[in-house]
């Protein structure tokens, strides 16, 4: 069955049926069961081939990848902020449109703001002196502008936030939240050690996906905010699991 798939672009749960002679049911179990070791993707009505990992794209490459979707998921998180809060903002496109989201909320003051992103910083800059923004200092990655250690742990571990919003390439219901970037990995484990609340920003692209590093367990994750595109079974998936999930 895996090879048909990887043979195709797509392949529908009925046209498996029909080509082994077996029931749906077992070629859905099947395909989950290929889902769970990571060798298809599942989404709606069949499977398609699992890319094989890529390389990390730079924030530039990224950021017109499902914008429309990112905009959406940026204005859902900035919603949840409240004047006097204390936040921490991790790097990526889709945290950026988070920050950006912020900026446009006239309403908020007194916000703290802990990132490890220069141009999220940048970002946020506009919102001074309603918010103060904290840069956690650290070694500078070129391809998404980050900070990472050494250093960057100094501030993280001895902070305690209201709560993170965290950017990810892929969640998914056994895999976790995942990352593709080792250096960065370990950064964004030491955030969601310093939240109370913990907020998953991920484009509907990212779920079901699983990359390089594993950040945390699903059921460490408080809310996940994402996008219509979103696989429906796996979004249940995750659902059963106790996870909360608001779709833009």
């Amino acid at each position: 069955m895996r090879s048909v798939i990887n043979d195709r672009d797509f392949v529908r749960v009925a046209d498996l049926s029909l080509m082994f002679g077996i029931s749906e049911v077992t070629v859905r179990s099947d395909l989950d069961e290929l889902a769970h070791r990571g060798q298809v993707r599942r989404i709606r009505g069949g499977a398609v081939p699992r890319a094989e990992s890529a390389a990390e794209r730079s924030f530039e490459e990224s950021a017109g990848a499902n914008a429309a979707e990112k905009d959406a998921i940026g204005r859902a998180a900035a919603a949840l902020v409240a004047a006097g809060d204390t936040i921490l903002l991790d790097v990526g496109t889709t945290t950026n449109a988070v920050a950006r989201a912020l900026v446009d909320r006239a309403d908020l003051s007194d916000v703290v703001v802990l990132t490890s992103g220069l141009n999220i910083a940048l970002t946020l800059e506009p919102a001074i002196p309603r918010f103060t923004v904290v840069v956690t200092g650290g070694t500078l990655r070129p391809l998404q502008h980050s900070l990472v250690d050494p250093l960057a742990g100094v501030v993280l571990d001895r902070i305690n936030v209201g709560t993170l919003f965290l950017g990810c390439n892929g969640v998914d219901p056994e895999g976790g939240v995942t990352n593709i970037n080792l250096p960065e990995a370990d950064v964004k484990r030491r955030m969601l050690a310093a939240a109370r609340r913990r907020v998953v920003t991920a484009d509907g692209s990212k779920v079901g996906d699983v990359a390089l590093a594993h950040l945390c367990d699903v059921a460490a994750v408080d809310l996940l905010i994402t996008s219509a595109s979103a696989d429906p079974q796996i979004l249940q998936r995750l659902q059963e699991q106790g996870l909360e999930i608001l779709v833009t």
